[in-house]
């Protein structure tokens, strides 16, 4: 029973310590770091790259010769007959064979250096994939994190109408019970409450949406606890995008690691097609051997028999003796001319100048791709910002028309139709105010990472 104790109490401070790690603020750098880490397209993508580095690994060991050695152990069952005794007895025995040899590759046609070379562009491509794919998550995790922060506003400033509508009922309610206001009026503004209400509940699903996005792209099991660092984020309206599409191009052209890793895969192409057309290439190979044999049949040779000329067989030779005796080694070389290989090298050929080919495109579509984004993020930006500034003018239109408004209303001057065109106006021009903000931020930070900027959104 006190163990069960233990157990239980074991859990729950293992399940707290779960609850608690996830209670806490976490800011833009800590999800990128964490989404990153826990990543599985990322650890899927390391095995890859660990694979390459082993592809590069076994190229280069092919430059060292080949050693193989063999040992064999037969034992044998026969009759023989003496003719000295003129009987015929077994004579069993056990015989043991050693062999170690192996061949050095001396020349064939530069085959295995430009392999080495195919192999180790192929494993910087990879290590580049990988950068794309931590890069790509970044930018996941950035948009989702701007997406909570915009959606915060929308609820707060949805929640903020909510209670003024609530407390412009109290104030109807207090004329209509006073016989100032008609009991219209106050259904109307119910009306709108209710409506208001909805649009909060809306507002805060998709607040709890976007919370369940980023700490799915983070690999957390829950959101519950999940809250993120509010920073105080500001636009200037008269900030301007430094750069221009050329000038962020050429920047990022040469940083980026999509770019690299096309690059390097067009290279690793080329070494593949330089060692394809060594297969045309006679091969040079130094061979070697080393063999010994022991018989335990085998007996020493005293003498001969003066009438019958028949050996006469001493004891059985030793084992070191043997092993000296029956040695035997070489060392050759071999040259090895292709002539006809039923097309397999032409074709070897062939197929890699397809793939230098099919490497160019790649690179010339990443490029173009790389262009189309930072084209597109530039204008995207530029259309946010005046889009915000644009936005900003009429907040402030709308709140003073709302201002305004609700002055007549509350002595009755305007209907509550208009006030609820007033509000809703003013809630609609802050609402686009704040998309339009967030927007120009990503937007502006993707220029930044196209840059070499990290994303923070403290900058």
């Amino acid at each position: 029973m006190k163990k069960i104790l233990i157990l239980i109490f074991t859990c729950l401070l293992s399940s707290q310590g779960f609850i608690f790690s996830q209670q806490k603020v976490w800011s833009l750098e800590e999800c990128i770091r964490y989404a990153i880490d826990n990543n599985i397209q990322i650890k899927q993508q390391v095995i890859v790259t660990k694979g390459q580095q082993n592809s590069l690994d076994l190229a280069k060991l092919n430059l060292l010769p080949t050693i193989n050695g063999q040992a064999t152990n037969n034992f044998s069952f026969k009759r023989t007959f003496n003719q000295q005794q003129f009987q015929a007895s077994n004579k069993n025995g056990v015989t043991d064979q050693l062999y170690v040899g192996g061949s050095l590759n001396l020349f064939s046609g530069l085959q295995n250096a430009n392999a080495i070379k195919k192999d180790q562009y192929q494993l910087f491509a990879s290590q580049q994939d990988l950068q794309s794919i931590k890069d790509n998550i970044a930018l996941n995790v950035a948009l989702d994190y701007l997406q909570i922060l915009l959606n915060k506003e929308l609820v707060a400033s949805t929640n903020n109408q909510f209670q003024i509508t609530n407390q412009q009922i109290e104030k109807t309610k207090r004329l209509v019970d006073a016989g100032s206001a008609a009991r219209g009026t106050l259904l109307q503004i119910q009306s709108q409450a209710a409506q208001e209400e909805v649009q909060l509940i809306t507002m805060q699903n998709q607040l709890e949406l976007s919370y369940l996005n980023i700490t799915q792209l983070l690999e957390l099991q829950t959101p519950a606890g999940f809250e993120v660092v509010v920073p105080q984020i500001g636009v200037d309206t008269n900030s301007v995008i430094s750069g221009n599409i050329a000038e962020i191009f050429a920047l990022a052209e040469t940083t980026r690691p999509e770019v690299k890793s096309s690059q390097y895969s067009l290279t690793a192409s080329e070494y593949a097609l330089k060692t394809a057309k060594g297969g045309r290439s006679p091969r040079l190979s130094m061979n070697y051997s080393y063999n010994t044999a022991y018989v335990s049949t085998t007996q020493e040779i005293l003498g001969y028999d003066i009438n019958t000329q028949q050996p006469i067989y001493g004891p059985t030779v030793p084992l070191s003796k043997q092993i000296s005796d029956n040695k035997n080694y070489g060392l050759g070389f071999t040259l090895a001319i292709p002539i006809l290989n039923g097309w397999q090298v032409n074709k070897n050929i062939s197929n890699s100048k397809l793939g230098i080919e099919s490497s160019r495109y790649t690179l010339e579509g990443t490029r173009k791709q790389l262009y189309k984004n930072i084209q597109q993020a530039y204008t995207d930006a530029t259309a946010a910002l005046k889009k915000y500034n644009a936005s900003m003018r009429a907040v402030t239109s709308s709140e003073e028309a709302f201002r305004y408004t609700q002055q007549k209303f509350d002595v009755g001057m305007v209907t509550p139709v208009d006030y609820n065109v007033a509000k809703t106006q003013l809630l609609n021009a802050q609402s686009d105010m704040s998309q339009a903000k967030y927007d120009y931020i990503f937007k502006t930070k993707v220029l930044d990472f196209y840059k070499g900027i990290p994303l923070n959104l403290n900058q």
